[in-house]
This record gives structure tokens, sequence and C-alpha cells, in this order.
């Protein structure tokens, strides 16, 4: 019985601590939180419970496993339906790259869950309790790293930008966003607007920037984070990224409700970045004998 609760304990306390990273990813009210906890304390007594089954060579275990990683998997199918459905009243897209990555982040903590419940029930039986609170922490130590991820910010550099016409086009910098027909629209944009730059470090990260999907993310996470003044009847405040072609910089406008420059470069920086967007072209030889 030390065993299992061991296992489960920690797969929870594994599963507690993930949930605070999960403010840019998953709403914020009750029913998702007790969701989210719920299948973690599943996963964590399924895991703790496969150790003293195999011992006892009830190999039937597996065969619980087996049937939780299917569950899972469609767990993380109705996490997709229901981020797509809630996508198309948001006046400030996600993106479908944005939401596959959240689906298959909720999917992969419950596996990360799973996997420290076992370990951690296997280092009781070899170690006793102290041997297993021992390796619960490691393992919890690891699950917030291995969780965490890259952001924007690791990179690219992001530095503050013009906001600025030519005639009726509205740029930042030197890169075209969109074209403003209305004067009183234009001078409302010249006071209120802010701009930034994202500056890749390296073609990796112009390759990143390339996508559609990871842009369309840095672009939530700031009207989420700094409030936008778009409204369906106001197309000239939506947030827009757009791309310089000749650089691979990319240029973001927003109409702030908080008009804070400082914080706007932070919440680009701190964009999840997206796991279908990271390709390495320099892991490969023809991108590192392009980039020379």
């Amino acid at each position: 019985m030390a065993v299992i609760l061991a296992g489960t304990l920690a797969g929870i306390l594994t599963r507690m601590l993930l949930l605070k990273l999960d403010y840019r990813q998953y709403p914020g009210y009750p029913h998702g939180y007790i969701s989210h906890f719920s299948l973690g304390a599943i996963a964590s007594a399924l895991g703790a419970v496969a150790v003293p089954a195999l011992m006892n060579k009830d190999f039937t275990a597996f065969t619980f496993l087996a049937l939780a990683a299917q569950q899972f998997r469609e767990i993380r199918n109705i996490e997709r339906q229901t981020l797509e459905n809630l996508e198309e009243t948001r006046l400030e897209k996600r993106g479908k790259d944005y939401i596959e990555g959240i689906a298959r982040t909720f999917e992969a903590r419950n596996y990360l869950v799973m996997g420290t419940a076992f370990i951690t029930s296997i280092a009781a039986v070899l170690a006793g309790i102290w041997g297993a609170a021992a390796m619960a922490l490691i393992l919890i130590l690891f699950s917030k790293n291995f969780m965490t991820g890259k952001k924007i910010g690791d990179i690219c550099e992001v530095i503050p930008a013009e906001v600025h016409f030519k005639n009726s086009l509205l740029c930042v910098n030197e890169v075209d966003i969109m074209s403003v027909g209305l004067p009183e629209m234009r001078e409302k944009i010249k006071r209120e607007a802010l701009g930034v730059m994202i500056k890749p470090k390296d073609d990796n990260a112009r390759a990143t920037l390339h996508d559609m999907g990871q842009r369309m993310a840095i672009t939530h996470t700031a009207a989420l984070i700094m409030g936008s003044k778009k409204e369906v009847d106001i197309p000239e405040f939506t947030p827009l990224a757009r791309k310089n072609p000749d650089t691979g910089e990319v240029a973001l406008y927003i109409m702030p409700i908080e008009k804070d420059m400082t914080s706007l470069i932070m919440a680009v920086q701190r964009t999840p970045l997206l796991e279908s967007a990271s390709v390495k072209p320099l892991k490969t030889q023809a991108g590192r004998i392009a980039s020379d």
C-alpha cells in the first residue's frame, strides 16, 4: 500500500506543478483545473498500481496501461475539438498550430505523470520511502524543466519599432502592414499603436518565424496580455505580424488597451515556441553551407 501511495502522490504533485505552467495554453476557469487534476490523479494511480501488479506477476496491468494510453489519445482529440470550437468566437485567433500544440501537450503531461508515479513506486520497492521521496523530487524537477519549453525570446531579439504611415499604408519600421483609408483612423493609430521588430538570432529562428502559425501565436499572446482595441467592425485594429521578405525579421503591430512598450516586448518574448513551427535547417549540411 505504501508503494502505491508513494507513486500516486508523486504523480499528483507533478500534475499540480505542471498546472501552474498552463496560463498561456489552457482556460483558467475552475472546471478546467478540475479536469486536469482529475486526469492527472487517474494517471498517477495507474502508474503506481502497475508496479505491485507486476511484482505479483499480474501482467494484465499492461492491459490497463494500454487502455489508459488510448483514453489519453481520445482526450487529446476532445481538447483539440473544444479549442477549435472556441476559436470561432475569438477576435484574435490562436491558429491551428497553437491548438494542436496545446492538445499534444495535454496528452503528453498525462504520460509524464504516469511515468513519474511508476518510477517512484519502483524506487519505493527498491530503496524504501526515503529513496522514493528522493526519486520523486528528481522526477518532478525533470518534468518541470522538460515541459516548460522554449519561447520566442530564446531564439529572437525583440526591440521597439516605429509605427508610421506612407500615405495610407501602415508600416512598422520598413515593413508594410496594411492600408488604412480613413484619415481619422490613421491619426488614432499614430497616437495609440505600438510596434516591435522580432529579429531572429540565426537561420533556425528565421525559418521558425516564417511559419504563419508561429506568427499567429505571437499576435494572440500579445493581444491576450496587452489587451486589444480590435472589434468586429474595426478591422484596422487587428494585431498583425508581417515578415520582411529580405531579412526574415517580423514586424508586429498592435492597438493595445495598455500602451506599455516594455510589457509588449515581454509578452512577445514569452510566446511559446510551437513544436510544429520549430525547424532547424542548420542541422543539415545544405543549411550550414547556405548560412555561410
